[in-house]
């Protein structure tokens, strides 16, 4: 026996209901759907989740507090004030910064942050860096590069 072999007992499927054939079958006219509206028309109703133009519930959801992100962005974060101790014409990268333990770990990609001063030109390669950052680490001399 396979599949496509197997088919239903005799007797145990059940003949359509044909509605709309007068009040003596039981669902003549309106064939059980109601008077009147969307729902008595023939084809689909409305879409599944569809609240009569009300904003629907799984697009209302999201916007409550403490709804967690889905794939929320995440960075390892040094400020330029953690970069003025390194040595001069230093390339700074996330492993770089491991060697010279500013960072413990850290294995998302690396932000740099403006909050301090830096006197020392270095060159920062990373993945974002903030427009006070970029400022202030060109004002010192150094360079910026996004990886």
């Amino acid at each position: 026996m396979k599949l496509h072999e197997i088919s239903p007992q005799v007797g145990a499927t059940k003949r359509k209901k044909r509605v709309g054939r007068g009040i003596s079958a039981g669902q003549g006219a309106s064939c059980g759907l109601g008077m009147r509206g969307q729902k008595s028309r023939s084809g689909t109703g409305t879409r599944p989740g569809f609240e009569g133009g009300q904003m629907p519930l799984y697009r209302r959801v999201p916007k409550l507090k403490h709804f967690p992100l889905v794939n929320p962005k995440t960075f390892t974060i040094v400020n330029v004030k953690q970069l003025a101790t390194l040595p001069a014409n230093t390339v700074v990268t996330l492993e770089s910064l491991k060697e010279h333990k500013i960072i413990n770990s850290g294995n998302d990609p690396l932000k740099v942050l403006g909050d301090g001063e830096i006197s020392v030109a270095l060159t920062v390669k990373a993945a974002a860096f903030s427009a006070s950052a970029i400022e202030k680490i060109t004002a010192a001399g150094g360079t910026t590069e996004m990886v």
